[in-house]
């Protein structure tokens, strides 16, 4: 009677070890095995972006603010033109600088003295700006596609290797004869997990995206912003020269 005690706890202790993460991935068929590497490895690199996305995304806005600051102190923009050089840290003072060349490139020849040569100015002067933030944009939102990738698809590819299990499941059932719940609960158990690892790798890639797609879009629209008061600016110098 002790002797058999001790058995089904021998064997109760196996099943419990036997139903471990790393068990079910050990004894699960090849294709499943494929699914749960390919779904962690997404996993894996999702979090590297996210990690990646907060750090930029933070630090382009802290420098967005201190040269707003130093934009709207009242200085020369010549003065800080000069300080920015000609490698522009951030996404603002990339926009700066490319109306700045275009300005001084323009100006320094006197080649604004009619009224349609300020308007050319004027929209040379945007247009730079335009392609200066739709550059740095796609800068920003690099490898978001991945976690848009992974948010839509990764459920689906735990799907299939959750069907494959299944299917491997009945077809060991059928050739065993045995429908009992310690033959199938293992491979089920196999099956189900592929699925758990398609969610865990999908809902943290969605959440960012959608984030970093509402962080990104208020940025762009700072960015608008700036174009449109920084031609205004320039738009009444030229008024003044004229």
């Amino acid at each position: 009677m002790e002797s058999t005690a001790i058995e089904a706890v021998s064997v109760g202790g196996q099943a419990a070890v036997g139903m471990s993460v790393w068990h079910l991935f050990i004894r699960s068929d090849i294709v499943v095995k494929a699914v749960m590497i390919i779904l962690l490895a997404a996993s894996l690199w999702s979090w590297a972006i996210i990690f990646e996305k907060i750090r930029r995304i933070r630090r382009v806005e802290a420098d967005a603010n201190e040269f707003e600051d130093a934009f709207w102190a009242g200085g020369s923009l010549d003065q800080l033109y000069e300080r920015i050089g000609g490698r522009p840290s951030d996404p603002m003072e990339s926009l700066f600088a490319s109306a700045m060349r275009e300005w001084r490139r323009t100006t320094d020849k006197g080649l604004v003295t009619s009224e349609g040569a300020r308007a050319s100015l004027q929209s040379r002067i945007e247009r730079v700006m335009t392609t200066a933030m739709a550059r740095e944009t796609e800068r920003l939102e690099r490898h978001m596609i991945f976690l848009a990738s992974v948010g839509s698809t990764a459920p689906f590819v735990g799907l299939f290797g959750t069907v494959w299990g299944i299917m491997n499941s009945l077809q060991a059932i059928a050739i065993s004869k045995n429908t009992s719940l310690a033959v199938v609960a293992p491979g089920i158990a196999e099956a189900l997990f592929a699925t758990a690892l398609g969610l865990v790798a999908a809902i943290p890639a969605v959440l960012a995206y959608n984030k970093f797609s509402s962080d990104l879009g208020r940025y762009e629209g700072r960015m608008e912003g700036f174009i449109s008061d920084f031609t205004a600016i320039l738009s009444r110098q030229l008024q003044e020269k004229g």
